[in-house]
């Protein structure tokens, strides 16, 4: 179980693998470039060399891009549809290039016309998606907080793409604070065992990849994306020792999305929460 964090790239992107030893952190999620926008440029040789050189020396991994935030599989605009699709591709071949495990992302919003009309197209993209990446590169779907119209804040709907995708390269990252916003209790032992038995009926505890770990703004079943740094929010710090002393979670990779308790991200003393509960950790088989 690896405690890492969402981190900057920006100036260059082996610069986070910097921003990643200076906050304690042991794997890192970046952005390869500006996640509210389209643009991408090739990644620069050099960049991706001096990033695998560093994680490499420091001991930073298991890696992961994130997809940028216009990604929507659910719309009904062709040419954003295209335009997510391409991004994608995009991101995949980066992670692949940077040697990363793969890229997580929101599957996006119906827009109200009900997941069942818009489920074939997501499945058509996503193949399309992996047809043209490696085939070493994993595309990892995130549960949503239940906002609106959103894709993916039932594990039922993203089961149900895995499912009709039959293919390993398909994975999940839970995010804590999208489940609990979503209505999942993930505030105890007992609770956390409830909702990954319903993970692993859904989806399978098996193409569980990634965690966001995140404490939460909202209030259980509050349907906001809003999240907090560990301990500070309404799920609180006893959820994270529940939470990571479930076997499901034991060789998975948690990645701090947090805004940091002086407002800059993910920071050192979210890292030490999580360390700190994992070195106490007694795990059952």
């Amino acid at each position: 179980m690896q405690i890492g964090a969402h981190v900057s790239s920006s100036g260059s992107l082996d610069l986070a693998i910097d921003r990643a030893v200076a906050i304690g952190a042991e794997a890192v999620q970046i952005f390869c470039s500006p996640p509210q926008g389209w643009a991408f440029k090739p990644l620069d040789e050099k960049v991706v060399t001096a990033f695998k050189n560093k994680a490499l020396e420091q001991g930073i991994g298991a890696n992961v891009l994130h997809g940028v935030y216009l990604t929507n599989l659910g719309t009904q605009d062709k040419e954003n549809l295209q335009k997510g699709v391409v991004s994608l591709t995009n991101y995949m071949n980066a992670a692949h290039d940077l040697g990363m495990l793969g890229v997580i992302f929101h599957v996006g919003s119906h827009r109200g016309v009900g997941f069942d009309a818009v489920f074939q197209q997501i499945i058509d993209s996503l193949t399309e998606v992996l047809a043209n990446s490696p085939d070493d590169t994993y595309l990892m779907l995130e549960n949503s907080a239940g906002m609106g119209n959103s894709i993916g804040s039932k594990f039922s709907e993203l089961g149900a793409i895995v499912k009709a995708m039959s293919n390993p390269r398909i994975k999940a990252c839970l995010d804590t604070q999208h489940s609990f916003s979503a209505g999942y209790d993930l505030t105890t032992p007992e609770s956390v065992a409830e909702v990954m038995a319903e993970f692993d009926s859904e989806i399978g505890v098996g193409k569980l990849m990634a965690v966001h770990c995140n404490d939460s703004k909202p209030p259980l079943g509050g349907g906001l994306d809003r999240h907090e740094n560990i301990g500070e929010g309404h799920m609180g710090l006893a959820a994270f020792e529940a939470i990571m002393g479930h076997p499901a979670f034991r060789d998975v990779p948690f990645y701090l999305e947090v805004p940091g308790f002086e407002g800059k991200g993910p920071d050192i003393q979210n890292i030490n929460s999580l360390k700190t509960i994992r070195g106490n950790l007694s795990i059952p088989a």
